[in-house]
């Protein structure tokens, strides 16, 4: 704790030849009151003492292992930035290799290390992942380096998959032919699969569970209904084949399209190169649909769940015929006889009409032809006459 001390300070006597200074004529300004607002590390450091009730040692004390504490994670002291879990990624040998003229046949998310994360990445991972690769294989740090070239090669793949992958457009674009879920696609389940296993039922969940959770990310309609579990309800399983069957994927295939040749001004080639992309683009568009379509139906072949369902059917239709052959059989006889009873009774009035009706028809076709009898009678005997 520090002494303070107190020392009697007394000014010496003015010198016999001092003479007060003249008058200047200058007037003193006003008083003028202001307004000073407390700040500084000094003050700060006044209010940890106070709010924490420490003293000055106490407060030394504490600031001193916080400065070890940060030196103990970064080494110079600095506050250690959250990655947001990007990690740091092992970099694979062949990432080395790429050509950046063929920035298309890259994995954009590998070569920022974000492998693991791939379309759930969202922009600031995406930001602080490049931003470590920048300060990791920047040109400027490699000049100079013994046995390096220079080359600075990755460093152009690494700026052009951060161009694509913070551009919503060509990521999702990306996205549609992501080259790790391409690889996924080719293992999809079949029903033979389920089939052979030792327990179909189980082997349905483990292998189509995952491939439709790979599928619905594709989904314009949110949420997207999930496989389910075994105990599923009719209507859950109607409803989920049903959003199957009619499913709309937002997946597309621009990524793919052939680039117009660099620097041709024709025409006729860009117009071209424009329809051979659209043809391809709904080609590959109308093939993805027929392969999901394939998935959804070998899941229904199999799916243990329907036959369930069916069994429960059949079975409700059995026991509501049966109770219609048992308790109720007595009413359902005697409804039945009613019935009969009235459908004779209105076809004896349905005969009874019609032949009203027909001998109605008669008697006019009887008047008509004694009509004509006797008209034709009339003509004879004026026939008669006029030849006499």
């Amino acid at each position: 704790m520090a002494t303070v001390v107190e020392l009697p300070v007394v000014p010496p006597p003015l010198p016999a030849s001092w003479t007060p200074p003249a008058a200047s004529g200058k007037t003193v300004s006003p008083l003028v009151e202001r307004k000073l607002l407390p700040a500084g590390q000094a003050y700060l450091a006044h209010v940890r003492r106070a709010v924490h009730n420490l003293t000055f040692e106490e407060h030394d004390k504490h600031t001193e292992e916080e400065q070890k504490r940060l030196a103990a994670l970064n080494g110079n002291g600095a506050a250690v930035e959250d990655d947001l879990g990007v990690g740091d990624e092992e970099e694979a040998m062949e990432l080395s290799l790429l050509d950046p003229k063929e920035w298309k046949k890259q994995d954009h998310y590998a070569v920022l290390g974000l492998s693991s994360l791939r379309y759930r990445a969202t922009p600031d991972q995406i930001k602080i992942a490049h931003r470590k690769k920048v300060l990791k294989h920047h040109p400027d740090k490699k000049a100079g380096a013994v046995g390096d070239s220079n080359d600075d090669a990755f460093f152009k793949c690494i700026q052009k998959a951060n161009e694509v992958l913070m551009n919503p457009e060509r990521r999702r674009q990306f996205d549609s032919v992501d080259p790790h879920y391409d690889e996924l696609e080719q293992d999809t389940p079949t029903a033979a699969q389920v089939s052979r296993s030792k327990n179909p039922d189980k082997a349905f969940f483990q292998l189509y569970g995952p491939a439709f959770e790979r599928e619905a990310r594709f989904s314009r309609k949110e949420p997207v209904p999930m496989l389910g579990g075994i105990d599923a309800p009719k209507e859950a399983v109607e409803g989920f084949y049903d959003f199957w069957y009619n499913f709309d994927s937002w997946r597309s295939f621009e990524y793919l399209d052939k680039e117009v040749n660099e620097g041709s001004d024709n025409r006729d080639d860009k117009r071209y190169t424009e329809k051979k992309n659209k043809s391809e683009r709904a080609r590959r568009k109308k093939e993805d649909t027929a392969r999901l379509r394939g998935i959804v139906d070998a899941a229904l072949s199999v799916d243990p769940r329907i036959k369930r369902i069916k069994q429960e059917e059949k079975e409700a239709r059995e026991a509501k015929k049966k109770n219609k052959g048992g308790v109720n059989g007595s009413a359902n006889t005697k409804e039945k006889v009613e019935e009969e009873k009235k459908k004779a009774e209105e076809e004896a009035k349905k005969k009874e009409e019609e032949e009203k009706v027909a001998r109605a028809e008669a008697k006019k076709a009887k008047a008509a032809a004694a009509n004509a009898a006797k008209k034709a009678r009339r003509q004879q005997r004026a026939t008669e006459d006029g030849a006499a």
